[in-house]
């Protein structure tokens, strides 16, 4: 953010707001270092923070060297056969791509419905003598057109809508003119709309929903992703930005991605590349957070509630680091294993002191209760969090 910004921003917002701004600047790993400040503003603002439980104070007593007899305590994966719900779609073959429709059919429902409403509703807001001719009703048909003449467009950039459906050589492409009269595609989508807004929620409400005017288009097409297939048993949970150049409060800035602006989307996907569950960051995550877990804890717990108990192996990087977030999830029995950095709470203390002087292919092995912290000196060091194995056995495994 430039400078005559931040001080514009700065006199006339709260630090917790300036905070939320920055955010929407800086990358993954500088999100996570302000992800505690934001948690630190906010327990300093409200109270002084408690003083650490017994558990906290234990973590770093509990934590041992590797010994013979150390083994980990595995849940066993009981869920169900993976891909699509043959009871949720019993007349569809599995190999047929029609079943890839059902993903979208409701979505398209609820398009068309709102879509009509709203050209009911400005037809009858115009005088008698502003109606020259009115066009008929959207068909469903027609929505299934509007955006496969969208898809395609994605594959074949123009300067413009029109030039789409120019008959100059250079131009002309028979499939938009074939398959919708241009003036009607520009109809639809002056009158596409995803919600109604009569009655929009008051953004002062602090449970406002920035994502209300798509929310049920969401929500929708997220439960389709549950309903209608089962998960392999290796998932993981990160995030994504999703290419977006529009103007929503939300957006982020990222720029160390490939991506500088866009959405960002936590997904939950499973070892085939399946999205099973998502929920998009709003910039407010924070409401997630409680005294006991972090935002980034309740993110989690959020994405993996519908895979509770079935013995899933779960893996996430560094960004998702709590020890407190581990126990969590073994007690919902769901395995783990992530990256972790060694300054984090909770990590043992001389799993961060700089005394250990490791060697190319040394393995160093904390273990307490089911969890393990595996040290590993590659190029640089290595810390991995698991449960979902035995710990490895400690030594020199370099060439």
């Amino acid at each position: 953010m430039e400078p005559q910004k931040q001080a514009r921003y700065s006199k006339s917002m709260e630090s917790l707001e300036i905070v939320e701004i920055l955010m929407e600047d800086e990358s993954d790993e500088e999100l996570e270092e302000l992800n505690e400040l934001t948690e630190g503003s906010q327990n300093v603002s409200s109270s002084p923070p408690p003083p650490p439980s017994s558990d906290e104070e234990e973590i770093g007593i509990e934590f041992c060297h590797r010994r013979e007899t150390d083994t980990a305590s595995i849940h066993d994966f009981t869920g169900f056969p993976t891909g699509i719900k043959q009871s949720a779609v019993p007349n569809i073959s599995p190999e047929s791509y029609l079943q890839y429709f059902f993903f979208f059919r409701q979505i398209f429902v609820i398009l068309l419905g709102e879509t009509n409403q709203y050209l009911h509703k400005y037809v009858a807001s115009l005088d008698e003598a502003s109606i020259t001719a009115q066009q008929p009703d959207i068909t469903m048909e027609e929505m299934y057109q509007l955006f496969a003449i969208i898809i395609q467009m994605g594959h074949d950039q123009r300067d413009c809508l029109k030039d789409y459906w120019s008959r100059e050589e250079q131009y002309s492409t028979p499939f938009y003119s074939n398959t919708m009269v241009r003036d009607r595609f520009f109809h639809i989508l002056r009158f596409i709309r995803f919600e109604n807004n009569d009655n929009p929620p008051n953004c002062d409400d602090p449970h406002y929903d920035r994502l209300w005017k798509t929310r049920n288009i969401f929500d929708t097409l997220n439960n389709k992703f549950y309903k209608l297939y089962n998960p392999k048993e290796h998932l993981a949970v990160d995030e994504v930005i999703v290419l977006f150049k529009g103007r929503v409060i939300f957006q982020q800035y990222a720029p160390k991605k490939h991506k500088l602006f866009g959405i960002k989307i936590y997904k939950l996907c499973d070892a085939l590349g399946y999205t099973y569950d998502m929920s998009i960051y709003l910039g407010k995550q924070r409401l997630l957070a409680t005294q006991e877990m972090s935002a980034t804890h309740g993110t989690v717990l959020e994405l993996v509630r519908r895979v509770e108990g079935l013995g899933h192996k779960l893996y996430m990087d560094s960004y998702f680091s709590s020890s407190a977030l581990f126990d969590d999830l073994f007690r919902r029995k769901i395995n783990y294993c992530r990256t972790v950095h060694n300054d984090r709470r909770g990590i043992p203390k001389d799993i961060s002191s700089r005394t250990i002087k490791a060697k190319k292919g040394d393995i160093i092995t904390w273990v307490r209760g089911n969890q393990s912290i595996v040290h590993w000196k590659d190029k640089r060091d290595v810390y991995v969090f698991i449960n979902m194995h035995t710990p490895p056995v400690e030594g020199d495994f370099g060439d």
